[in-house]
């Protein structure tokens, strides 16, 4: 199960105008305006649920994974993760989640996929029997084959984001955090990278939480989404509560953010 109970988080962000005379003064007197990603935080999320978590860009999205993956520190509130406290148990933490950011890789640039495989094998100590084990399911559903042999640098948007999701379930995580993970795909690799995060939801019961603006992935994923705004929730619960006439996900959805000024 997770838990946020009255998490906040803020930013000091040093601001100036323009010109050289402005960046002088900033030398000596900087100025600073504190922006709170997250204000007063609270949800729970039970085991096996997918959710999806919405909201525009800046609304505090990233802010709360990587809290609940143990990055960040809240300022204030409660945060548990099957009654860990991520940031403060950090590397037992690590063992029970998987984490997709999909503008960072956590795959070795320069050499095969494999050998990335091979090294998060060693960090997170699997066995060899469920490192194989899992290494063949994955490489079967997501279609990785040859892939494997391939420098991560070498690969296509499509083909290095099955590889994450692959790196990130290595270790049999119970829980999935994935930030934008079908960010730049083409239709062929959305559709398999839905098909097969439906599929370890379903076989394994992973729990997991997408953060997306493609409300597609939303719609074929989750059943419950959360909105935040402005780092507060404004919103929680199904798509058929929020749903108007025959309006699509996409026009429902900005009527929402329209709705609630976001």
């Amino acid at each position: 199960m997770i838990t946020m109970e009255h998490v906040c988080k803020s930013y000091k962000i040093a601001k100036r105008n323009a010109g050289f005379g402005e960046a002088c003064k900033a030398l000596f007197h900087r100025k600073y305006e504190k922006i709170y990603a997250l204000n007063d935080i609270t949800f729970t999320i039970q085991d096996g649920e997918m959710v999806g978590y919405i909201g525009p860009n800046g609304a505090g999205k990233s802010s709360t994974i990587k809290i609940l993956s143990g990055i960040l520190t809240p300022d204030s509130g409660n945060c548990f993760v099957d009654g860990r406290i991520p940031y403060k148990s950090r590397i037992e933490h690590v063992r029970q989640i998987g984490v997709v950011f999909g503008q960072r890789s956590q795959l070795w640039w320069d050499v095969p996929v494999i050998d990335s495989f091979e090294l998060l094998k060693d960090i997170y100590s699997i066995s060899p029997s469920m490192y194989h084990t899992n290494l063949e399911e994955l490489t079967d559903l997501l279609n990785l084959g040859e892939l494997l042999r391939s420098p991560a640098r070498q690969l296509s948007l499509g083909q290095r984001m099955r590889c994450e999701i692959a790196a990130s379930l290595l270790h049999n995580p119970k829980i999935l955090f994935l930030d934008e993970p079908t960010i730049g795909l083409d239709a062929v690799s959305k559709l398999a990278v839905r098909d097969f995060i439906h599929k370890q939801n379903q076989i394994h019961k992973t729990t997991v939480i997408l953060t997306t603006h493609d409300m597609q992935d939303i719609e074929a994923l989750t059943k419950r989404i959360i909105l935040i705004g402005k780092g507060k929730i404004l919103m929680d619960g199904t798509l058929e509560d929020i749903r108007k006439g025959n309006k699509n996900i996409d026009e429902t959805v900005a009527e929402l953010y329209r709705t609630y000024d976001i």
